[in-house]
């Protein structure tokens, strides 16, 4: 279908965003949709099962995008850059993926620079004992440590 952030697809109606497609798909029978787990989970809307890569049918909740993020393997060399979709395993939700955030690669003002890593660091460390409770699941404690290492060997 192709790549990227609108893709044309050859049959259907298209929607934006969670509210667009959670009303197109209220208002369009026997259809299926996809939003995100969180605003699922908030506007208490019925979603099924999917079958993930080891022929497993796994309903989402915080344990199987985790379990989706742990088999998700990081090679050393990856800069991060991994997918997490349609990992294989026990319980483990095939359409999961992680939240990244983008910060600039160059920042000339050091008061910024220092507020963005302690953001960062907290997120990767206290921060990650809120994601549950804010209905996203915490980051495996070895990929945690993995970014918290590359924020301490950033050059700015």
């Amino acid at each position: 279908m192709g790549a990227g952030t609108i893709v044309k697809w050859p049959v259907g109606i298209g929607a934006e965003g969670n509210d667009g497609v959670a009303e197109t798909v209220y208002k369009t029978p026997n259809s299926i949709g996809y939003v995100e787990f969180l605003y699922a989970l908030q506007h208490e809307l019925e979603y099924a099962v999917v079958r993930n890569a080891s022929g497993e049918f796994v309903r989402a909740d915080l344990d199987s995008v985790t379990a989706a993020a742990k088999a998700g393997a990081l090679p050393a060399d990856s800069g991060f850059s991994v997918s997490i979709t349609n990992a294989r395993g026990r319980h483990v939700y095939p359409i999961a993926t992680f939240t990244w955030v983008l910060v600039p690669e160059k920042e000339d003002d050091a008061t910024r620079i220092t507020v963005v890593r302690d953001l960062l660091r907290w997120m990767l460390t206290t921060g990650q004992k809120e994601c549950e409770g804010l209905g996203y699941a915490p980051l495996p404690a070895e990929l945690a440590n993995r970014e918290l290492q590359a924020l301490g060997k950033s050059g700015n």
